[in-house]
């Protein structure tokens, strides 16, 4: 039966008059209810935070170190209910759901060692004149409240992104998860509690992001805003943030490059992963395939025969390769993108076909760099395979975008491996492998229209933290 889920607001979990239904995006059927937040529940939320700000910056640093070790460890004792409600509410197949699981015990793992890590240095004073006779050192001190403002392709593990570090640096949080996927959010604050997050800390509000994002990045009390989104609503949120700092991980329509030399056996597994997981709808999906000439006709025919045996369904079955996407409008805008790219030339290779929210896997073939299938994000189960002759056409070509996240290279070349890592235009480059590999340790984020500043702990508590300078005068 469908439940009626409730915020979190200092450490109560409380309900508004008007509701939002949650649904399942692979049948329709109504997984529950949540509060739509009005402006007075954000007020309160954000007071609230206020007060957990003053305890949680207080707290020292083993036992922020143990709430987010007793988190990671009681979501590794949940995992197989949290990933029934990821794959119910965001569609994502099961095994995908396990693997998302996984990596947010691990990031809440690596928030609770790195929160026992942060410090300053000193500075010598007398390599300056006027600065003999002064001893001085540097602090790093918590921000004050973190608006989190999270998306629904990894309900837990992207709110883990941002809630982890927020906490472990000392700040509290209000979160706005995902209208579509606020379920895992919900259980998340159940489980922080339990691990013994003192209230007020982390607060959950739920509603439509053009209202309650709009409030929370536009509110002086909140200290800094984290967004991951698309491009369009992190341009708006950074117009509106005004002074206040923001991280933002935006969009791309991220590129591999197939050398000449590329062992096509070992990249198309990770060529299938890395466009087809998630429907496609993962940040760092492949979406642009550039292969070099003299592989192109063997890697095009074995890429394209593997596409056809992915299985495509109900993601709750644990041999679901992927499922729908999140929403029908978002398959239906998909469609009609390969449509206007057929009607301009390009050729279908395989799939195309959409039932509901299920787009099939598509390969498309003789697209231009016009194209929005190639120039723009299209966040779906599409890839385009794209010829080239020499290695420095296919940098040109990857950085022939607005977006610049990740890039991945196979080559065995070590001058072209080099000189991708030199020049490809993206936060990360990935040799020997597709951009949609990311650990939860390592610093992520992109340049031009895929956003600002890092993830990753390390990363994001230097994001969520300010450096207080103490000079003495001896």
């Amino acid at each position: 039966m469908p439940k009626d889920y409730k915020m979190l607001i200092n450490g109560e979990w409380v309900s508004s008059d008007e509701k939002i239904e949650v649904l399942n995006p692979y049948n329709g059927t109504v997984l529950g209810t949540i509060p739509k937040a009005t402006k007075s529940d954000l007020d309160n939320a954000i007071k609230s935070a206020e007060e957990g700000f003053k305890v949680i910056s207080k707290m020292p640093a083993h036992a922020r170190s143990k709430i987010l070790e007793n988190t990671s460890r009681l979501i590794e004792e949940n995992q197989e209910e949290l990933a029934k409600i990821i794959s119910l509410e965001a569609g994502k197949s099961l095994k995908y759901s396990m693997a998302e699981l996984g990596r947010s015990v691990e990031t809440f793992k690596f928030a609770s060692e790195e929160a026992k890590q942060i410090h300053g240095e000193t500075i010598p004073f007398d390599a300056s004149k006027s600065g003999e006779g002064r001893i001085g050192f540097y602090l790093r001190v918590p921000k004050g409240i973190i608006g989190a403002i999270t998306p629904f392709n990894f309900p837990l593990n992207l709110v883990a992104h941002k809630v982890a570090p927020a906490i472990a640096a000392g700040n509290s949080v209000v979160l706005k998860p995902a209208t579509t996927t606020p379920i895992t959010s919900i259980r998340l604050g159940e489980i922080m509690s339990e691990a013994g997050l003192p209230k007020g800390v982390l607060n959950i509000v739920t509603g439509k992001g053009s209202d309650i994002g709009n409030w929370i990045v536009t509110d002086e009390r909140v200290a800094m805003i984290t967004f991951t989104g698309s491009l369009e609503v992190g341009r708006k949120i950074k117009s509106l943030a005004g002074l206040k700092p923001v991280t933002l991980e935006l969009g791309s329509n991220s590129a591999v490059i197939l050398d000449a030399d590329t062992d096509i056996n070992r990249a198309i597994p990770r060529c299938l992963m890395g466009g087809f997981c998630n429907s496609g709808q993962v940040c760092i999906s492949v979406q642009r395939i550039y292969v070099h000439n003299s592989i192109l006709q063997e890697f095009t025919a074995e890429f394209v025969a593997a596409v056809k045996k992915l299985k495509v369904g109900n993601p709750i079955e644990k041999d679901t390769d992927f499922g729908p996407m999140i929403e029908e409008k978002e398959a239906i805008r998909a469609e009609e993108w390969i449509d206007e790219a057929i009607k301009q030339g390009a050729k279908i290779l395989t799939g195309g076909q959409r039932e509901g929210s299920v787009l099939q896997a598509t390969v498309l073939a003789d697209v231009t760099p016009g194209m929005r299938v190639v120039k723009d994000e299209i966040f779906a189960p599409v890839v385009s395979i794209i010829p080239f002759n020499d290695f420095p056409e296919a940098v040109s070509l990857v950085n022939d975008s607005i977006y610049g996240l990740q890039a991945g290279v196979y080559t065995q070349n070590i001058k072209n491996a080099l000189t991708a890592a030199r020049d490809i235009k993206t936060g990360g480059v990935i040799i020997n492998d597709v951009p949609t590999f990311r650990v939860d340790q390592m610093p992520y984020g992109g340049v031009k229209g895929s956003g600002i500043g890092r993830e990753g702990l390390k990363f994001s508590i230097e994001e969520m933290t300010d450096i207080k300078m103490v000079v003495f005068n001896l």
